[in-house]
């Protein structure tokens, strides 16, 4: 079953040349079949395995013993967001004006990057994990530069650049633990760690800093603002949606349950990290005058929140780190989203050109107030439960000042994405947009979606805390030093 996760997509994205010379617009179909597939198989595994036994292992090897993949709780929630992502990126594809003979290529990067994803989640030792992740930065490059225009360019380049030095510090840090401990298993590293040997703490600082440098965190973040607003909108939606939070995130949180686990000094660190970003993220978004640059620099202050929250070391606050990691996964797709739609309606996405657009596009209008609310964490919203989670995570564990911090970033937020919402959708019609009109529902459909899974989670957060979230509980019991 597990297989399914990697060889499903990975055979889509191998049979595109194939696709592309019977019929190239089938490639989105293609992509969209495969996207339903994983979250229909996650739905799948949640109810048989969570709804019903409140509980999930799953392990799985290939290539005989060599390799394992493994599903637990934390990784069927972020399953669960990788299909979710690529499948409005699908259907957003559907639409967007690639050229007829580069779409085919565009599904087969699209499909690649979730067979990395997915693989990244699964792995249970640093070398698949090292593989995944290289899968997802190689297709990301692409991505980001697909349309091979100036801006793409700049914005992939520097993406490459900086990724390349996180790998470089990821195979260094593999090669100091392998050295120690003679295995690159997450199990077998749990277990050499315990030496406290010199070398193994530069093994793990170099394999953090690497998952830093991934997930855009101040001040590793220069990559991300220009990858995200240089790339074409489909490929922005994946990045803000899941890539980044996958690469750098995930493999940091993974990392840290599966081997070396919580001191004291290593929390200090990561919610000094996580505050800088939550609240300087948000004030750099508060500046901007770029719907997507906007977002971007939003998107730095959301992860500064799961960096808190999971630095706790407490059960409750790596509930409200995954449950935000989630939520954020949906309700910054559904912005960029949104931010694609204005940019297809009006041909623009500054904000001194763009404003009343609500009575023009009331679809996109709508659910853009709904992402805005659910980022900055206005009830009863998803995004609302987890950052109260994370708050109230902080505060029981002793760390008053960074509680603090995270109310007033939640602030500064919903400051600047009201201003983006008054700028764009609000106030009088922008001279010159009096003739804009709602975009094709194949736009505003991945919207739609995205808006009411926010919503759902919002209302039904105590079932989705309690079966879906609440197990991902038994990882510290079991992982945490």
């Amino acid at each position: 079953m597990l297989l399914g996760f990697v060889f499903v997509p990975l055979l889509g994205a191998a049979i595109m040349p194939f696709v592309r010379k019977i019929w190239a617009k089938g490639s989105t179909y293609l992509s969209v079949v495969v996207s339903t597939f994983l979250v229909v198989t996650t739905g799948w595994i949640a109810y048989h395995n969570i709804l019903t036994q409140n509980s999930l292992t799953l392990e799985q090897w290939i290539f005989g013993q060599s390799i394992a993949l493994k599903v637990d709780g934390l990784s069927l929630v972020i399953l669960a967001a990788i299909g979710l992502v690529s499948l409005v990126t699908a259907i957003y594809s559907a639409g967007y004006s690639f050229h007829p003979d580069s779409r085919p290529g565009f599904n087969a990067l699209l499909l690649l990057i979730v067979t990395g994803m997915n693989g990244l989640v699964m792995a249970t030792d640093l070398f698949t994990l090292y593989v995944f992740l290289e899968i997802v930065s190689i297709a990301a490059y692409i991505l980001i530069s697909y349309q091979t225009d100036e801006y793409g360019l700049e914005g992939s380049f520097k993406y490459m650049m900086l990724s390349a030095v996180a790998t470089t510090f990821l195979l260094l840090g593999t090669a100091l633990l392998f050295a120690v401990t003679g295995s690159v298993s997450l199990t077998d590293l749990a277990i050499g760690v315990k030496s406290g040997n010199l070398m193994v703490q530069l093994g793990f600082a170099f394999v953090m800093f690497a998952f830093l440098v991934k997930a855009g965190m101040i001040p590793f973040h220069a990559w991300l603002p220009d990858a995200y607003t240089a790339a074409p909108a489909p490929v922005s939606i994946l990045l803000a949606g899941i890539v980044t939070k996958v690469g750098g995130v995930y493999t940091l949180m993974r990392v840290i349950l599966g081997v070396f686990g919580f001191s004291k000094s290593f929390s200090a660190m990561l919610l000094f990290i996580g505050a800088v970003s939550a609240v300087f993220g948000a004030f750099l978004a508060l500046g901007q005058k770029d719907f997507k640059r906007m977002l971007a620099f939003s998107s730095i202050s959301q992860i500064g929140y799961i960096f808190m929250g999971f630095a706790t070391g407490s059960p409750l606050g790596l509930i409200g780190a995954t449950f935000h990691f989630f939520n954020h996964a949906v309700f910054k797709s559904l912005l960029f989203l949104n931010a694609g739609a204005v940019e297809q309606a009006t041909g623009t996405r500054k904000f001194d050109e763009l404003g009343g657009l609500a009575s023009r596009m009331p679809i996109t209008g709508t659910t853009s107030v709904i992402g805005i609310l659910s980022t900055a964490g206005i009830p009863p919203l998803a995004g609302f439960w987890s950052k109260l989670i994370i708050i109230i995570a902080l505060w029981q564990t002793g760390y008053h000042l960074y509680a603090m911090i995270a109310v007033f970033a939640s602030v500064v937020s919903l400051a600047y994405l009201l201003t983006l919402q008054h700028s764009v959708f609000f106030g009088k019609i922008k001279e010159g947009l009096e003739g804009t009109q709602e975009v094709a529902p194949v736009f505003y459909w991945p919207a739609v979606i995205m808006a009411s899974v926010t919503i759902a989670c919002g209302i039904f957060f105590p079932i989705i805390i309690d079966k879906l979230i609440l197990p991902v509980n038994s990882l510290f019991g079991l992982l945490v030093k």
